[in-house]
């Protein structure tokens, strides 16, 4: 039963540090998607790895954070026997299982931070990041050339297709468009006058959907 036990929480640690690569190469990938498309540069390594980095020393504090919630609801669980009120109400009996998550949750933050100082791993973040974003912009070229390369007149639903997406044009892809050049020239704005915007690998999630209607 022990061996049962701790080969399920190894499974949990492991998902949750699946879990935690998969959202740093999406980061990483925002992040090359303003660097080439946004801004213009070239791709190189090196200058994602502070990037890379940072992402797996936030979720490592976050998995910290979430060890000490936990230990926290354990302390307050001693002691009390009644019937629970809801999800986050723990009672003494829970007491075993709030340790076990504070010890999964400390092992995954010891993790990533030991990823965080291997470059050789952060590489590894970055060229996965890498590959990820050329699929999509290459899924995009592909899909624009058959666009482009269509022949209304091999199309027998033409008419009416074209009617709705014109209609979906209008409805969706401008405001998104708008929305788009809103939010990169409020970052372009913030850089100018000296200020490092947050969030900003969010500007650029669609970018390349949305870049073909220009």
């Amino acid at each position: 039963m022990a061996d049962l036990k701790r080969a399920r929480s190894a499974d949990i640690v492991a998902e949750g540090l699946y879990i935690a690569s998969a959202a740093t190469r999406l980061s990483l990938k925002n992040a090359i998607l303003v660097h080439i498309l946004v801004e213009g540069q070239d791709f190189d390594t090196e200058r994602f790895l502070p990037d890379a980095r940072d992402a797996l020393l936030s979720l490592a504090a976050e998995a910290e954070e979430d060890a000490e919630r936990t230990e926290r609801a354990r302390k307050a669980a001693s002691g009390r026997h009644s019937d629970s009120d809801g999800t986050h109400d723990y009672r003494s009996r829970d007491i075993r299982n709030l340790k076990r998550r504070r010890r999964q949750s400390l092992r995954i933050a010891e993790e990533l931070r030991r990823r965080a100082e291997d470059d050789d791993e952060l590489r590894k973040l970055i060229a996965d990041a890498r590959e990820a974003v050329w699929s999509e912009v290459s899924n995009n070229i592909d899909r624009r050339l058959r666009i482009e390369a269509a022949r209304p007149d091999l199309e027998p639903d033409y008419d009416r297709m074209r009617s709705a997406r014109m209609q979906a044009l209008r409805m969706v892809d401008l405001p998104k468009l708008r929305s788009h050049r809103r939010s990169v020239k409020k970052q372009r704005a913030l850089r100018a006058a000296g200020i490092e915007p947050e969030g900003i690998v969010d500007v650029v999630t669609n970018v390349i959907d949305e870049d073909e209607l220009e």
